[in-house]
């Protein structure tokens, strides 16, 4: 998933490592770290891109290992090709980090999302909802006289597709995961 934004894309040249190439080109990365389950390893992760300037769009982070001495981190950012490999970078030197992948260099991969949305209406605007969360396979997972709350998972130009479209209806509430993000086919981080 290379996501490029602004007006260099048209102009733009591929670099070395697949990415559009521009003097301001932006792209967005799925990094995925694997780290020590201890006390402060998110603190120190998160501290590296705060410090430094850098912006996390997406955090997850969850144990991997069924001992629980592992856990996964997701982090979706963006900046220049040049930036993105600075933090790749930054993140391999942290003590207890013992992987490091951007997702979005490596090939193939599956980046996905879920989402809870809350949407109050009646009526008309009720039966609406139900059609657009049939078209997008999302489930109602809470219903009232007046309020549904959907559950949708996929990638997130879906999901703010589906938010979209969910808005004029009586969107009221919505909360989001973040990205889970693993390499196709037999590579592991």
């Amino acid at each position: 998933m290379k996501h490029i934004s602004g007006p260099s894309f048209e102009t733009a040249h591929l670099s070395a490592d697949g990415y559009a190439c521009g003097p301001d080109t932006q792209v967005r990365a799925v990094i995925s770290v694997l780290v020590d389950n201890e006390s402060g390893v998110l603190a120190r992760v998160v501290g590296l891109f705060s410090g430094r300037g850098y912006n996390i769009e997406s955090l997850t982070v969850a144990p991997v290992e069924a001992e629980g001495g592992r856990s996964r981190i997701n982090i979706v950012t963006s900046g220049t090709p040049e930036i993105i490999e600075q933090i790749r970078a930054q993140l391999e030197r942290q003590v207890p980090v013992c992987r490091v992948a951007n997702l979005t260099t490596l090939g193939p991969h599956i980046a996905r999302e879920m989402v809870l949305v809350k949407v109050v209406s009646t009526g008309e605007a009720r039966t609406e909802a139900l059609r657009i969360a049939e078209a997008f396979r999302a489930r109602a997972v809470d219903t009232t006289a007046s309020s549904f709350v959907f559950e949708l998972t996929g990638a997130s130009d879906k999901l703010d597709s589906f938010i979209e479209l969910m808005r004029p209806i009586g969107l009221a509430e919505v909360s989001r995961t973040g990205v889970a993000g693993l390499t196709r086919g037999p590579r592991t981080l």
